[in-house]
């Protein structure tokens, strides 16, 4: 039993005219939508670096959360009393998955060695949390980003040996996600990119990547994970420019490198706005291309140009990435993952409830506006015949072999073709779109 969380109860679902703030008014998790349970649409999972290892800091301040699991003197000991407090917090949230970097759960020792030891302790009272809670494990990735040696970047390092710890740090990291049945295995490159095109070998650094990526792959079929392998875009912060920059970048690198059909995306709501785009388009754009593979659900403000990781809470700005993703066969082996943090301000225990439950109940009444959206087919049939000519004969005839410019060219001769501008009727598709909020 949680010592910090202990005067909190499970939170439970008590509906939309509910006034306990410590309870779901839309997350309903066994009730059917789209013929499935909400919770098996929505597979959330809570973070355990922003929700338990963030200590409140920021570039101007200290930290500001007063946790015991952050004061002890023993490291392990301290990693051990965070997993106890965790699994209490997933089980009383509901949430069915939790994610984790490697040193979120267990700190550094004075060597490698030492570093490993620590981080298999845990692992192994971490299989017995999930045996004995349910708790599932949506993905784990390895830190390599924090500690100084990452400074330069790692795989993008200019230092081999940078490239070899890495390497080994991800070797044990994809191990324990397998052996706790991780769904999925995430690269985050939170370095890899550079500050300054004065020192930086850039083709160097590229095929340094590759050769990273082809080596996970080849690990993950060696030791038999059936998980995706997720690549998460991000366009800088904090390097200036990041090889992973959005959804279209980095599968450019991973056709180049011949792995797109190995390596899926795990695209994040608050770094698709830092690069330009907005979470929609990002989705969109890997459905389309067949590389979606999970979510990280947040949001940033408008107001601050950096990665501000907060909690959902628009349903209008969650509805056409849910209708995306919904209407293209969900989520699969991917989730929500709440890669989200609780303000500075948000000191008590409970704060860190009242934000996920406010991101669940978030996604699932944008859920359920979905499901009306899609039933009423609104969307697909006004796009249908927004393209139907594409399925007549000028449309066929451009994409068959026996075309080219100057067949084309003919028909419209021939044919006098002389196209008339049509509306894209925007607004009246908006005006749709917002009944459904």
């Amino acid at each position: 039993m949680s010592d910090y969380f202990k005067n909190i109860n499970e939170i439970k679902f008590e509906g939309e005219n509910s006034t306990n703030p410590l309870s779901f008014r839309f997350y309903d998790e066994n009730k059917i939508v789209m013929g499935k349970k909400m919770k098996d649409h929505l597979r959330f999972a809570t973070c355990y670096w922003h929700t338990f290892t963030w200590p409140g800091l920021d570039p101007f301040g200290g930290p500001t959360f007063d946790r015991p699991w952050m004061t002890s003197s023993d490291p392990l000991k301290m990693a051990e009393m965070k997993l106890n407090e965790a699994f209490d917090f997933f089980q009383k949230i509901k949430t069915p998955f939790f994610c984790f970097h490697d040193r979120d759960i267990s700190p550094e020792g004075s060597n490698y060695k030492e570093t490993q030891n620590n981080f298999f302790h845990i692992i192994d009272l971490m299989e017995s949390k999930m045996e004995e809670t349910g708790t599932q494990l949506l993905w784990g990735t390895a830190n390599a980003f924090s500690h100084k040696r990452y400074m330069s970047g790692a795989s993008t390092n200019p230092d081999p040996e940078v490239f070899a710890y890495k390497a080994a740090q991800v070797k044990d990291c994809m191990d324990a996600t397998k052996k706790l049945g991780g769904s999925n295995y995430v690269l985050w490159g939170g370095r890899e990119g550079y500050e300054t095109i004065l020192n930086t070998n850039m083709k160097l650094e590229m095929d340094n990547l590759r050769r990273f990526l082809e080596l996970v792959v080849e690990y993950k079929h060696k030791i038999g994970f059936s998980g995706q392998i997720l690549l998460e875009p991000k366009p800088h912060e904090p390097t200036k420019h990041q090889y992973d920059f959005d959804s279209a970048s980095c599968l450019a690198f991973l056709r180049k490198a011949g792995l797109e059909n190995e390596i899926k995306l795990n695209i994040e709501a608050n770094h698709a706005t830092l690069s330009g785009h907005s979470f929609e388009h990002e989705i969109s754009y890997a459905i389309a291309n067949e590389v979606l593979g999970s979510l990280d659900i947040n949001r940033g403000d408008t107001l601050l140009g950096w990665d501000t990781d907060q909690f959902p809470n628009s349903v209008s700005e969650l509805i056409l990435p849910f209708y995306h993703i919904f209407s293209n066969g969900g989520l699969k082996q991917g989730g929500l993952n709440f890669d989200a943090k609780i303000r500075r301000q948000s000191i008590d225990p409970e704060d860190l409830f009242y934000a996920h439950i406010g991101g669940m109940d978030t996604c699932a009444k944008t859920l359920l506006a979905t499901e009306k959206l899609l039933n009423d087919n609104i969307l697909p049939e006004y796009i249908k015949k927004r393209y139907q000519n594409w399925g007549k004969d000028l449309g066929s005839f451009i994409h068959s072999k026996e075309a080219s410019l100057e067949s084309i060219q003919n028909k419209v001769i021939d044919d006098n073709i002389e196209p008339k501008p049509r509306s894209g009727n925007q607004e009246y598709l908006e005006n749709i779109l917002n009944k459904y909020l």
